[in-house]
């Protein structure tokens, strides 16, 4: 099986008390390095555009030594990887302060003749984001959705997380627009509540209901309640992490070790209970990528 993940790596900065530490992450990434963890016999490429600075080179270093494909990753001497910083408060809730308009990724896919998705047709699985989408211009993304429906009809999987990042986004109409594509499309959905609510301006329990009468397969992340089952609408008992540390990458770990679990022929309930017992060790730790 092969599954791209889509989106754009970022150079991280977290502060430890007054030191800052770097690392490489971003939601989709996330994802895929703890998909790769999970289901180490999956290949799992990254789908992305880096710059031609000193930090892209060490970000594709990055993704390759996590075991990730890296043939994927269109170059852009011209440009520039992006960069975030993270600061959380006493409860380990995180705020983010963004250094991204001259990302390369924001021309992924982007050619002389136009928008091309040619190297996507060889994968079984597509992985994207809100934000994924949120990045590329108007164009490229529409021509994306609509390769991708085209990409479903030959029995390939569309995974979609919503994650929202409102900044991104021209208006929230627009995201709202794309969002109900995206839930209408995909085959495997990863809706946050949180996202879902601040989209669609509904109550945690419109949210729930909502997806739970599409009848999808996937999950609705709930934080410390742990995930709702889209199939069935159960929610089961989940134990709690020990010490919240910090949440960042909390629901794209979930994500991983889900659909770790899922691609390798797991029944729902397991795959759901080892993406809420990764994502509770994650969130024990500083920073979107753990220790392997």
């Amino acid at each position: 099986m092969k599954i791209a993940a889509i989106g754009e790596a970022m150079i991280e900065l977290s502060m430890v008390g007054d030191t800052p530490q770097i690392g490489v992450a971003g939601d989709t990434l996330n994802t895929a390095i703890y998909l790769k963890r999970s289901a180490p016999n999956v290949q799992v490429d990254y789908v992305t555009r880096l710059g031609g600075d000193a930090f892209s080179q060490r970000i594709a270093q990055f993704i390759g030594a996590e075991g990730l494909g890296i043939d994927a990753i269109e170059k852009d001497a011209e440009k520039t990887c992006g960069l975030y910083g993270i600061t959380t408060d006493q409860a380990g809730e995180r705020t983010f302060t963004y250094w991204r308009n001259e990302s390369a990724a924001r021309a992924v896919f982007s050619g002389p003749n136009g928008p091309s998705f040619d190297w996507l047709s060889g994968y079984d699985v597509i992985y994207l984001s809100g934000i994924s989408l949120a990045i590329l211009p108007e164009d490229t993304r529409a021509a994306l959705l609509r390769w991708l429906t085209n990409y479903r009809t030959q029995g390939r999987r569309v995974v979609y997380d919503s994650n929202y990042r409102p900044a991104l986004w021209s208006d929230r109409q627009t995201a709202q627009q794309v969002t109900r594509q995206m839930w209408h499309m995909c085959d495997i959905a990863l809706p946050s509540q949180d996202d879902e609510a601040a989209i669609f301006d509904e109550t945690l329990e419109d949210v729930a209901a909502r997806f739970v009468a599409m009848s999808k397969t996937g999950a609705l992340k709930r934080g410390p309640e742990g995930p709702l089952c889209l199939e069935t609408g159960q929610s089961h008992s989940y134990a709690a992490a020990t010490q919240v540390v910090d949440t960042t990458a909390a629901g794209d770990s979930f994500n991983g070790g889900y659909l770790g679990a899922l691609l390798e022929g797991a029944a729902q309930v397991d795959a759901l209970r080892a993406g809420h017992e990764l994502a509770a060790k994650v969130v024990c730790h500083r920073g979107a990528i753990i220790p392997a």
